[in-house]
């Protein structure tokens, strides 16, 4: 076989020159930064303080009754669920794209199942089932 010389430029000794060039990958959006054990740490503990609050409200009986309970327990749900989405799943971490992929994919089927509550709502009412 034969000998290919490589395709770059040499240096005065023969030697291949290296290749100096830098990509700024963080720039481009492509790399960012991961957290460190102090962000898991800060972020477990913000999600037990949620979890602990979701539990309390459970056993106060006036909150329970509240037309307030409900909203205010999926309201820290998905509160969690964005926090577990963004920190551990490393969606805040990663390009653009799958952020996109992953938000635009979420909203689709959060207003399907929106508009399907309202449908069965509305047919569950009129045959009065929710009476």
């Amino acid at each position: 076989m034969a000998h290919h010389e490589p395709s770059h430029p040499a240096t005065s000794s023969g030697q291949a020159a290296e290749h100096t060039t830098h990509v700024d990958h963080t720039a481009m959006g492509i790399e960012k930064e991961h957290p460190t054990w102090g962000t898991y740490w800060k972020v477990a503990i913000f999600l037990t303080v949620i979890t602990v609050v979701e539990v309390w409200a459970y056993y106060v009986p006036a909150l329970v009754q509240s037309r307030a309970f409900v909203p205010a327990l999926l309201i820290m749900s998905a509160v969690k669920f964005f926090t577990v989405v963004m920190y551990y799943m490393h969606l805040k971490y990663d390009h653009r794209l799958f952020r996109a992929l992953f938000t635009g994919s979420l909203t689709v089927a959060v207003l399907t199942i929106i508009a399907l509550l309202f449908l069965f709502g509305k047919v569950a009412f009129r045959t009065g089932a929710l009476v």
